[in-house]
């Protein structure tokens, strides 16, 4: 990872301001005993981007430095076992055609073409074969990278562990080394299993857990030796284990689905340099016997070699990639599970954003900031979550998931009275979320049956009134005599000028692509209340605090933890609330998209008239400690106007029936304002980051590239879940789907799909590919539901 770095920024020009420091010789931590798998096939679009990068990289490597990376392309195989995985298959398959890569869903007939040595597969559904891709020798991929570095100015100072680092006065970083002093500008945590100790150095908590990984290697084979050709590396849901040929053995990797074992939890003794840990045959037997049972041949060789040290791995799985939270010019290039396929696409788009401000892809689910301080190195849910995506390494995800491992960090006061409501949570940041209220989810990648439940919560919330747990949504009060001016220099949009007022703004990188998206209410001179998307907690307060220039006087304040947030909306909402406060809740007094502090249920609150669900509505804003009570209230007069609960998957329905654009999905810093049409929300005669990129991009002679349009699709069996690529008259791939969902009061199928500009016309008709299925979509010129906002503003 950190050569990876390297190699990129010296790429982009920084190569003699660049030092990589190793504490003994490189790849003698993690990378010296990797398998050096190198996969196309993964379920995230964006990761599969960086996972292309080594791909294109390792073959011609040479040819720059003169060292061979070691790669085989010898192609790969992943195993589909359930129906879940054949649609997951065709969703990824999908995905890869989106990038222009290539991919293939093959028979059993054609597995064993390829492999000749599978006998026993007749479970196997089909393969999903990527002829492109392969392994690479982790040590030569490494020096490679390392060589071209160093050919553009990086030093590489090998042997030197760092005992101490602090931030300056200026900002600058100071670096205690055995070999002496460094003073840098910017830093980078790239120290694999080490990183949570090199974090404690700043009081830095890093949420990564070392996990033991073990593979074996066999004696030579008769039946490989055979073989005038390397077999493509395989990978088996049921052995949960990957195969390749290692000489004239066989590579077996299992990842164990239970008993995985964490290395060095409480730290990793600095002195070790080329070490392994011992081998446990037991724990990895099951995975073994399984494999065994593909290819009996293999049982006719003893085991040569079995490798086993720690791979580090995060809660989610993903790698930290990007600023840490608190700390200026302080990266992460850290925490992945594989990084010989990650290190040069992880380098490249770091070097990218530390040079640029931005990258050309979208590494919201890399940036180390979307983990919040409840998921430190050597807490429960770091280490809990680890093992449990180790144990799940090779298995579908289906959307709405979730697993059992260190739930509950965050619960509310209302918990145990939604969960005897039969609420069936999700977790996001730590908080336990409703996704709806019924029999628990048979998850798949089509409708479950879940579909009519929430259809359910729907009707009653358009038609009568719903109530929802919003308190996993992010606070912050940003308050002091500069706040205004914080505030302008990084919205998009103008803030609110009179108290009460209420502004959804985006804020931008220089580059113009959209940061965060907040919702903005002034409270008083000097006082402001945000909201945003809880994944964004972290992010967004670092946001905020990076861009206080030197002697302003603003604070930010997260408040996420003290206030709890009730939703109220639907035809209904006014009445239910009416006899709850004393407050005046007439248009009149009280307008849509302004915000009072009144009482309600004797409680003091914050009360916004707003809703992301498109209806007559009011987010309650109270302290956590008295939301039990308020709840109890509203919820009783509620009943004579046939409340409905919803959770998360009615509100996503009906924000994607209202047309409502969503941060992470639709809007993220690979685009502007521009492409994501979000013109209206843009001042362009104020001064504000990312302005100028801003302009350029709508005043621009040429096309843009894309742009988002809403749309719906022909109906089937299942709905838009993001990634899927969207094709033109032509045959070619001119677009990308971003989310959707079934809009339960319309009758229609919807979604957000990215197209060529050619398509953007109302009318206009595209076709998407959603799980292996072409299904028409035509381009809608307003909302499906309520376009002239009667609902809201009733």
């Amino acid at each position: 990872m950190g050569v990876g770095l390297a190699y990129f920024l010296a790429h982009e020009g920084w190569g003699p301001d660049t030092i990589l420091v190793e504490k003994g010789e490189l790849t003698s931590g993690s990378t010296w005993h990797a398998a050096g798998l190198v996969p196309n096939f993964i379920g995230d679009l964006n990761m599969a981007k960086v996972h292309e990068e080594a791909i294109q990289l390792y073959p011609k490597i040479e040819e720059e430095t003169g060292l061979s990376a070691g790669w085989h392309g010898c192609g790969a195989i992943r195993f589909a076992i359930s129906d879940e995985d054949v649609l997951w298959h065709k969703q990824v398959h999908a995905q890869l055609n989106q990038l222009g890569i290539e991919s293939h869903l093959i028979d059993r007939e054609e597995i064993k073409r390829l492999n000749p040595l599978f006998e026993n597969i007749d479970d196997v559904q089909l393969g999903f074969y990527t002829p492109n891709d392969g392994w690479s020798d982790p040590t030569g991929s490494t020096n490679a990278m390392a060589k071209g570095a160093r050919q553009l100015g990086v030093e590489i100072s090998r042997n030197n562990p760092v005992t101490d680092m602090n931030q300056l006065p200026d900002g600058r970083w100071e670096v205690i080394t055995e070999k002496g002093r460094v003073v840098a500008e910017h830093v980078v945590n790239a120290a694999g299993c080490y990183a949570p100790q090199l974090g404690e150095m700043i009081g830095l908590e890093v949420p990564i857990v070392s996990v033991i990984h073990q593979y074996i290697i066999t004696e030579p084979l008769e039946s490989m030796m055979a073989l005038d050709f390397e077999p493509p590396v395989t990978r088996d849901p049921r052995s949960s284990s990957y195969y390749r040929r290692e000489i004239d053995g066989i590579l077996i990797g299992p990842y164990e689905m239970a008993n995985a074992q964490a290395y060095g939890v409480d730290g990793i003794d600095w002195d070790l340099h080329f070490y392994l840990t011992p081998p446990d045959h037991d724990v990895i037997a099951d995975c073994l016997m399984d494999a065994l049972d593909r290819v009996p041949s293999w049982s006719e060789a003893g085991i040569k070699q079995t490798v086993s040290g720690p791979i580090t791995h995060t809660p989610d799985s993903g790698y930290l990639m990007g600023p840490a939270p608190g700390f200026r010019n302080y990266w992460h290039c850290n925490g992945a599970s594989i990084g010989i396929t990650q290190g040069p696409g992880a380098g490249k788009y770091l070097a990218q954003w530390m040079v640029h401000g931005q990258t050309e892809i979208n590494v919201r689910g890399m940036d180390p900031r979307r983990f919040g301080d409840h998921t430190g190195a050597k807490g429960e849910f770091a280490y809990e979550k680890a093992i449990e995506e180790y144990h799940l390494m090779y298995q579908s995800r289906p959307p709405g998931e979730f697993h059992p491992a260190a739930r509950k960090q965050k619960t509310n006061p209302i918990y145990d009275k939604l969960d005897a409501l039969d609420a069936q949570w999700q977790e996001v940041y730590g908080w336990e979320r409703p996704q709806y209220f019924g029999e628990p989810e048979k998850h798949s990648f089509k409708r479950s049956n879940a579909f009519p439940i929430v259809a359910e919560e729907v009707k009653g919330t358009r038609e009568r009134v719903g109530i929802a747990d919003l308190t996993a949504f992010a606070k912050f009060e940003v308050t002091g005599a500069d706040a205004a001016t914080l505030l302008n220099r990084v919205s998009a949009n103008k803030i609110p000028g009179k108290d009460g007022g209420m502004r959804l703004v985006h804020m931008l990188t220089s580059l113009g692509g959209i940061e965060c998206e907040m919702t903005i209410t002034r409270l008083g001179e000097g006082r402001y209340y945000l909201n945003s998307a809880i994944m964004g907690t972290t992010h967004d307060e670092d946001w905020l605090n990076q861009h206080i220039l030197e002697g302003e006087d603003v604070t930010v304040t997260d408040v996420t933890d003290a206030h709890g947030i009730l939703a109220v909306t639907g035809p209904r909402s006014r009445d239910v609330l009416a006899g709850l406060t004393d407050a005046d809740l007439t248009n009149e007094s009280f307008r849509w998209l302004t915000a009072q502090e009144i009482t309600v249920a004797g409680v003091p609150m914050k009360a916004l008239r707003v809703s992301y669900v498109g209806e007559l509505g009011w987010e309650l804003h109270m302290p956590i400690d008295q939301m039990g009570e308020v709840y109890d209230a509203i919820v009783a007069a509620g009943e004579p106007h046939g409340m409905v609960h919803f959770g998360a998957y009615a509100m996503n329905v009906m924000r994607i029936e209202k047309g409502y654009k969503a941060w992470g999905s639709e809007l993220t810093t690979e685009i502007t304002p521009i492409e994501a049409r979000l013109e209206r929300f843009v001042d362009f005669d104020g001064e504000f980051v990312g302005k100028d990129a801003t302009v350029a991009r709508r005043d621009q002679d040429d096309p843009l590239s894309m742009v988002l349009v809403y749309c719906e699709i022909e109906d089937g069996e299942s709905d838009l879940l993001g990634n899927e690529p969207a094709y033109g008259s032509d045959g070619a791939v001119m677009g990308i789907g971003t989310s959707g969902a079934y809009g339960h009061a319309v009758g229609k199928s919807l979604g957000f799909v990215y197209v060529g500009p050619d398509y953007e016309a109302p009318g206009s008709t595209f076709e998407l590919e959603m799980l292996g299925v072409r299904r028409t979509a035509t381009v809608l010129a307003e909302p499906a539901y309520d376009p002239a906002n009667a609902a809201l503003r009733a």
